[in-house]
């Protein structure tokens, strides 16, 4: 009988040890043929996360950040130990213990879908496996997958340590609310820094990975606490939480921004603009990247915006275009309606309200908000308004004297549904509401851009009206033509010729044969002014001086000065283009403005003074200026470290400066005289195209540039009476108010080589020293150069004797000889008269 029951007991081991090792041929054959062909295991070394980029202003606050997966990347060793404790006790206790793989979860699991007959199915991946499967395989619910993710998993555990695993684990997870990572769900639910989290804040982050959006904490509030605590139980029992911070934790009520208890960090940050998204435009061009690329690359950007200073353009610009807009007369309103039957019940009009698409990017004077009509009667409209409780105070009505300045009543213009903006209407004096009035965003639109001359630092841009209207940057896209704003580059030219602001050169008619007929060019005021000095000629914007003068210096030359500095890439070769007919960009002449502000040095506009990438190196800087005496340890007292450039210089200084002077003229004396009166010198020129399609004002200060222009986007008229001095020249005037405030100004540095000689300014002749009055101005000449009388340019376009003046002049006359050998008679001097900013034609 024991012979029978050793031999039985030996049987079942023999068979036992016999199926061991068949289950381990087969195990080993499984894992041989599946780990052939695996991903490497090493591209997690290489392992760089998709994080946001982000761009900042000089402060380091944050102005906006770009995210194909909004993910923030956070070192281990960074990561605190209770957010990490509230993963591993929710998803893997014995991550610090096993070797990539949970036999016994894998057992449990095995076990639960046999006696479920398959309807139980849950995971028993460990943090390593899910590392594996979302960053080497797929996703898929089969078991060669399975097999796949362990080996994986064993290799990785081998070559990587446990906190470098669990690193990547917590940058990578999906956890709800478009947030990828901790540091980012952080923010998403609670707006605050991982460092800052309680244990049931960091318990419910833990929640998500099982599931990451059927835990939401408004939607599946009480799914998301019963998960919640189960959690910290697991943490309580693993040792990681005490008695007394597991009670607190449980009896946290879940607060969440969802749930309005916190601030967003989103509504903390300002809305996108013109700037930021000019940066990315810029960023993904310069290093040759797709915008996905560029919201993938984890940038941290340093911005060259003053904030202050942005919000001042942004209101100086909108106030011109709503100003304009308004007296035009014509109500468009958004464009948009929601159904009528949507007006029977609040709740219906706020959701369809929400759920249309118009800006709400608009704070001029004071918030726009959007609205919709509820009723019109004859005297009042009645609105419902998106986010706002009406009040005994505050009445949702639009009374008649609202509408004033539009064309028709309320009948013509409105109707039951339509979605309009409305803002409130307030007291200067101490913010008092006095009524909601109607709003709309204007046709017409244009850019305003500023930016300090000397190390091209854009300080402000806006393109457009607003960014949620029309994203389209028109300060640096829209192609438009300068008109005026570009003669300075014509008398730029002339200067660095042998020209000089006393020059006299003839202001008469003239007639060009052109292939597509004779071109009659005429100055705005469709006058003539004889003989007039090259000074005068800018001031008061006269067409038919720039084109003689044009021809004179030659076509060639003023379109090499143009493309030098930077205006046009190849300029057309006609003299038309010596009025402005060329197309180009706000952005370049406000940086071309610059070079004649810093005394003739190119000078590169950047919106970015820095570009750090993911791991905080530096790929970009701006400022490639070297410091002299940076390295020194000591310093005598009162001297500052030295700056040294090597910035090319594009123009004469002394004619840098002759050219700035002239210009102070036309903010002086000129086309821009009504429109800019700020405490500091100011030199600029103001433009208005052809039939004023477009207008303009580019001026400067002796350390900031600005420049606005106004049009439609498909160019028209913007009617009679339109100049850049009257349209644009107040938004100059607005912004540089503020700006100087700031930055401050003061007198054009004249080059010591200047030697001045006082002139008439009216007829370009030379005066005594001691002459005084209106019309005195000492001019600026090169060393040893004086002005030569009896010589007037015409361009070799011959001008009539019988030619009569404006400004009724004097029949004394007088012969003169132009430079082409011919005489002619003309008045003493010429008079200027009251012109507007000149133009194409």
């Amino acid at each position: 009988m024991l012979r029978f029951i050793m031999s039985f007991l030996g049987s079942i081991f023999s068979l036992l040890t016999l199926g061991t090792l068949m289950a381990g041929l087969i195990l080993g054959g499984i894992f041989h043929v599946y780990g052939k062909d695996l991903p490497s295991h090493e591209v997690l070394a290489q392992y760089t996360p998709k994080t946001l980029s982000r761009i900042y202003d000089g402060e380091g606050q944050i102005l906006d950040e770009f995210a194909a997966e909004r993910r923030l990347f956070t070192p281990a060793e960074e990561i605190p130990d209770l957010v990490k404790h509230a993963f591993i006790s929710a998803e893997d206790k014995n991550f610090y213990t096993h070797a990539g793989y949970d036999a016994r979860g894998i057992g449990a699991a095995l076990f639960e879908a046999v006696a479920s007959r398959g309807e139980t199915l849950r995971g028993a991946s460990t943090i390593t496996q899910q590392v594996m499967k979302n960053e080497l395989l797929d996703g898929s619910r089969r078991v060669e997958r399975k097999v796949k993710e362990i080996i994986l998993a064993t290799r990785v555990e081998q070559a990587m340590s446990k906190d470098r695993i669990l690193e990547i684990y917590l940058t990578e997870i999906d956890l709800g609310v478009r947030s990828f990572g901790v540091t980012a769900a952080a923010l998403s639910y609670f707006n605050k820094p991982l460092a800052q989290l309680t244990p049931a804040e960091a318990a419910f982050l833990a929640v998500h990975p099982k599931a990451p959006y059927s835990y939401h904490p408004v939607k599946n509030r009480e799914d998301a606490i019963d998960r919640r605590n189960f959690i910290l139980r697991e943490m309580y029992q693993n040792g990681y939480l005490t008695r007394e911070e597991y009670d607190e934790a449980l009896a946290d009520p879940l607060r969440t921004v969802q749930n309005g208890d916190f601030p967003s960090y989103q509504s903390e940050r300002p809305d996108r603009d013109y700037f930021t998204a000019e940066i990315r435009r810029r960023v993904t061009q310069q290093f040759g990247m797709s915008e996905e690329q560029f919201s993938s690359a984890g940038f941290s950007i340093r911005a060259t915006v003053d904030p202050d200073l942005q919000v001042e353009a942004e209101n100086a610009l909108q106030r011109a275009l709503e100003s304009f807009d308004r007296s035009v007369g014509e109500w468009r309103g958004t464009g948009k309606s929601i159904p009528v039957e949507a007006l029977e019940s609040e709740a219906a009009w706020r959701a369809a309200l929400g759920n249309t698409v118009v800006p709400r990017d608009i704070a001029l004077e004071n918030p726009w908000h959007v609205a919709v009509v509820l009723a019109v009667d004859e005297n009042q409209l009645q609105i419902g308004i998106e986010g706002m409780a009406e009040s005994d105070a505050e009445p949702w009505i639009v009374p008649r004297n609202d509408i004033e300045w539009m064309r028709g009543n309320f009948f013509d213009n409105f109707a039951p549904g339509d979605v309009v903006h409305v803002r409130r209407m307030t007291q200067d004096t101490d913010g008092a509401f006095i009524r909601w009035t109607l709003r709309q965003v204007p046709e017409v639109t244009g850019g305003f851009m500023a930016m300090d001359v000397n190390t091209g630092r854009v300080l402000a841009m806006q393109g457009g009206f607003s960014f949620q209207s029309s994203n389209f940057n028109r300060a640096t896209q829209a192609q438009r033509q300068p008109g005026s704003a570009f003669k300075p580059f014509v008398y730029a030219a002339a200067l660095d010729s042998g020209y000089s602001p006393a020059t006299i050169v003839v202001d008469a008619p003239i007639e060009i044969n052109t292939p597509q007929g004779i071109w009659r060019p005429k100055n705005a005021s469709n006058q003539f002014y004889g003989p007039t000095p090259l000074r005068t000629g800018i001031e008061q914007s006269r067409n038919l001086m720039t084109i003689r003068l044009a021809q004179e210096v030659g076509i060639g030359v003023v379109a090499d000065y143009a493309e030098k500095f930077g205006v046009y890439d190849d300029m057309n070769r006609v003299l038309a283009a010596s009025l402005g007919s060329d197309e180009t960009t706000l952005f370049k002449m406000v940086a071309a403005y610059s070079m004649f502000a810093n005394g003739g040095e190119r000078v590169e506009p950047t919106l970015v003074d820095r570009v750090q990438d993911r791991n905080g190196e530096t790929i970009y800087r701006h400022d490639q200026r070297t410091c002299e005496d940076c390295s020194a340890l000591v310093l005598a007292a009162g001297q500052a470290p030295r700056i040294s450039s090597n910035r090319e210089r594009v123009m004469n200084e002394i004619t840098a400066y002759q050219l700035t002077s002239m210009l102070q003229g036309v903010v002086q004396r000129g086309t821009a005289r009504s429109a800019v009166n700020l405490p500091v010198p100011i030199a600029g020129k103001t433009g208005t195209t052809n039939d004023a399609k477009d207008v303009w004002f580019v001026g400067f200060s002796s350390n900031i540039a600005a420049g606005c222009f106004i049009g439609y986007d498909t160019p028209r008229s913007l009617g009679r009476g339109a100049s850049g001095g009257g349209i644009c020249g107040p938004v100059f005037n607005q912004f540089m108010s503020e700006a100087i405030k700031q930055y401050g100004g003061g007198p054009f540095e004249a080059p010591e080589e200047c030697q001045f000689i006082k002139i008439d300014r009216l007829s370009g002749a030379r005066l005594p020293d001691s002459a005084s009055g209106a019309n005195v101005i000492a001019e600026c000449f090169r060393p040893g150069e004086e002005p030569i009388f009896g010589i007037t340019f015409d361009g070799g376009f011959a001008m009539g004797g019988d030619l009569e003046l404006f400004d009724e002049v004097s029949a004394q006359t007088r012969q003169i000889t132009t430079s082409t050998g011919q005489s002619t008679t003309v008045g003493p001097r010429a008079t200027f008269g009251s012109l507007s900013s000149g133009g194409l034609y």
